[in-house]
């Protein structure tokens, strides 16, 4: 995961991207393609003779929860590994300006990131180390507490809503798979190994 990280910074540019569905599903599918025909280029002895997908084929399609969004966040982390969220522009305008707090659509959407134990606290400790002079004048916005800093309650308000996500040791989010697999994944028997190799983590699917 390390390596494949390094290779989507190098391409992407960043371990972060923030893009509209469509640019999202094109990036990863120009990046998929671009490792593909590296992996080729590589071991070309080992590329003869197989069925490998063609590399226009669309190897990566976001979820209709994820598709029907304004905007995609697409994180690469070190330790979390590659995950999706919705919507994630929208919040990242309200750590960049404070006033969306009192905007309802915005609370909620924040409520949400909180909330749900499905998505991990990486995004929140992004945008609160992107914006560190208004993270505390949006989170006490939110919790109505005037009194609240990042700096001191933050990792105690992220262990109470997401307690699932500490009880557990960080977890690659990439597998490596085996030559049979591989095997399978490349002919016809494997066409839904293939589709389901690469599956993007995001909310609701941790």
């Amino acid at each position: 995961m390390r390596a494949d990280r390094a290779t989507f910074i190098e391409f992407c540019g960043s371990d972060e991207l923030v893009l509209p569905p469509a640019e999202v599903e094109e990036k990863l599918n120009a990046y998929y393609r671009h490792q593909q025909e590296a992996a080729v280029a590589e071991r070309p002895d080992r590329a003869r003779g197989r069925r490998l997908p063609g590399l226009d084929f669309p190897a990566f399609e976001l979820p209709r929860e994820l598709a029907d969004s304004d905007t995609v966040g697409v994180i690469y982390d070190e330790v979390d590994g590659l995950n999706f969220y919705p919507d994630y522009g929208m919040l990242r305008d309200l750590f960049a300006d404070p006033a969306r707090a009192g905007r309802r659509q915005h609370q909620d959407l924040l409520r949400t990131y909180l909330r749900e134990e499905s998505i991990t606290p990486l995004p929140i400790r992004r945008l609160a180390a992107a914006y560190p002079e208004t993270v505390d004048t949006v989170f006490r916005k939110l919790l109505r507490k005037p009194g609240f800093t990042w700096s001191e309650d933050g990792e105690a308000l992220l262990h109470r809503r997401k307690p699932r996500y500490y009880a557990q040791e960080p977890r690659p989010g990439a597998s490596v798979i085996g030559e049979r697999l591989s095997e399978l994944a490349a002919g016809s028997r494997g066409r839904k190994f293939a589709r389901a190799r690469r599956v993007p983590r995001q909310p609701g699917h941790p």
